[in-house]
């Protein structure tokens, strides 16, 4: 019997490990810029064109290295960082497995030019597919600059699973983020086909976060620093009127490292239990330092699952620390008292009389008498309200129109004008035909608005209701690219936006009917779902938009309703092409059979 067991190809098995660390371009870049910040840099340029698909450049004035360096950096196990197996638990360095760039060189094309302080000249490498092409001698600047081009040229099969450019582009920024959050004392740039996304300069760690996220975070940080024998927390959590329902930004970092971890995250959810509302995010940069040894940063390809030896232990300081900065630091009102405005307080002097506590009596006061002034203001206060008591209309009235047509297969019971009941703020309960029907008020309002502003879309018949005094509304720079890719199909939807520039935008108008509406958190939630989805598709993005604008105008849980709005809800829902579930898939609706309720009370 021949041998089948052979051992592959340097090439082949390149391409294997290419696998695990070179998902994506933004897979590169994260390795490619970890090594820039091992290598000392204090600045790190990055350019891609078209979502690094077509090239990614990373730029940096590290260290450099050496002709021999250089060679060995594109071999396999190579690595700078790891001597014996014991290093590998107590890891300072970012990078360390030895397999980043011959695995980014087996699936790319790769010219990389560097140069270390000590050598005149630097090194020009060209590689491709795992073959070094072309190896001389050039002048250069001290540190490291790289070209990726064509990634997964000569593996189509992977580089047809890569998305779209906008969602490529969205994963290369995050994962840029991840970076610079953790680096404020290295100044970042990175360029998107020319254009420049960010330009962070050296900062401190809240400057650092307010130039990543946005200058509307700067006001709602909290500082959270707490320092034990066995684990020391800085950075940020948000206040609670930061929270949303989606899109927050939450960052843990242990040892200047990105890290994924639920079970912490639920330590700081458990803080704002009762501050914010149930399944609303809250915002937060936690960064940890722990001893090296008690931790493990390799049991995941991508070093984003990190496991602890003591996670009890820290979950109940990580949980005390946030409580205690939220206890501290959230704010109370307080009295101003300025120059102008001084309260005197007397101070007691027995030579003079205290003055009495009782006013004098006008004897002459009739309160009965018409003469009085009290009759004048009663007459005036009668006419102040009067067009109010005319009005027969609710002051909810405007959310909702004319009733539709019940839908076919659900009759009401007995008269037109059936009896509604709510049940905790949340649903509406009435009578039909087989039983009792429980409604779910928020999304059937959801259902209902979602189609109207879909079909509204279709029509483009949106209508602009001018706001009385412009919002201002600020992006961070990640968001601000894809808003600007949006704001076609947002403005199509009834917004009246000007960009201002620097990432600022004036909301002059909305859509008609949104009433109550927060126009800068509404248009927040937009990009955030955006983000999400597959904004190259034209319909899928009209159909998130017009349902986030659908969830934040429809009436919240909680909300009291009249039974002529409740009937209105049930009669609009009837009438919707969906009656069943919401655009998201949520059930809007369940019957009680009337034979369950009979066995139940038998």
């Amino acid at each position: 019997m021949n041998d089948v067991i052979q051992l592959l190809p340097d090439s082949v098995a390149n391409q294997i490990a290419a696998g695990e660390v070179v998902q994506r371009p933004a897979s590169v870049i994260k390795e490619l810029v970890e090594n820039s910040v091992d290598a000392g840099a204090t600045r790190i340029d990055v350019l891609v064109v078209d979502a690094g698909k077509t090239s990614i450049q990373v730029i940096d004035n590290g260290k450099g290295m050496t002709e021999t360096d250089a060679r060995m950096a594109f071999e396999r196990h190579a690595t700078s960082k790891i001597r014996q197996a014991s290093d590998l638990f107590a890891l300072h360095t970012m990078g360390f497995r030895g397999e980043a760039l011959p695995s980014i060189a087996a699936v790319a094309q790769v010219e990389l030019k560097t140069r270390t302080q000590d050598d005149q000249l630097g090194t020009h490498l060209i590689i491709s597919g795992s073959k070094v092409e072309r190896q001389e001698a050039v002048s250069c600047p001290v540190g490291c600059n790289i070209l990726v081009k064509n990634i997964f040229f000569n593996v189509p099969a992977r580089r047809r699973f890569l998305k779209q450019n906008n969602t490529e582009l969205n994963n290369i920024i995050s994962a840029f983020e991840k970076i610079v959050l953790v680096n404020p004392q290295i100044a970042f740039t990175l360029h998107s086909n020319c254009n420049e996304v960010y330009n962070l300069p050296i900062s401190g760690l809240k400057q650092r976060i307010v130039n990543v996220m946005g200058k509307r975070v700067e006001q709602t940080l909290l500082p959270i620093n707490v320092d034990t024998t066995l684990v020391k927390i800085r950075g940020f959590i948000g206040k609670p009127e930061s929270a949303k329902k989606k899109g927050a930004s939450q960052y843990f970092f242990v040892n200047d490292r990105y890290m994924r971890h639920p079970y912490f995250h639920k330590a700081v959810t458990t803080a704002y239990e009762r501050l914010i509302p149930a399944g609303d995010q809250i915002p937060y940069y936690i960064y940890m330092e722990v001893d090296p040894n008690d931790i493990d940063v390799n049991i995941h390809p991508t070093k984003t699952e990190i496991k602890f030896d003591n996670e009890q232990s820290v979950w109940q300081i990580l949980l005390a620390g946030v409580k205690e900065a939220l206890g501290t630091f959230c704010e109370m009102p307080e009295l101003e008292f300025t120059q102008e405005r001084q309260i005197e307080i007397p101070v007691y002097n027995p030579a003079k009389p205290m003055p009495s506590g009782r006013q004098q009596m006008k004897s002459s006061f009739n309160p009965f008498s018409v003469e009085t002034h009290h009759q004048q203001v009663y007459q005036d206060w009668e006419q102040m309200y009067a067009p109010a008591m005319q009005s027969n209309e609710t002051p909810e009235a405007s959310l909702f129109e004319t009733p539709d047509a019940f839908s076919a297969d659900i009759a009401i019971n007995a008269d037109a004008s059936p009896v509604h009941y709510q049940y905790k703020g949340q649903y509406i309960m009435t009578a039909v035909k087989s039983g009792l029907m429980i409604i779910d008020q928020h999304r059937a309002h959801v259902r209902i608005l979602y189609e109207d502003f879909m079909k509204q879309k279709r029509r483009q018949e949106t209508s602009i209701q001018k706001v009385l005094f412009p919002e201002i509304i600020e992006f961070s720079p990640s968001e601000t690219l894809l808003f600007e890719k949006i704001e076609d199909e947002v403005s199509a939807l009834g917004f009246d936006i000007i960009n201002l520039g620097n990432g600022s935008f004036s909301v002059n108008g909305i859509p008609s009917g949104l009433k109550d509406v927060n126009p800068t958190t509404l248009l927040h939630d937009i990009v955030s779902a955006a983000k999400e989805g597959h904004t190259d598709i034209k319909e899928e993005l009209n159909s998130s938009l017009c349902l986030t604008i659908a969830r934040s105008a429809s009436v919240s849980i909680g909300q009291v309703l009249s039974n002529e709005e409740m009937d209105m809800i049930v009669n609009r829902l009837f009438a919707c092409e969906n009656t069943n579930y919401t655009p998201d898939g949520k059930c809007i609706f369940y019957i009680l059979p009337q034979t369950d309720i009979e066995k139940m009370l038998k």
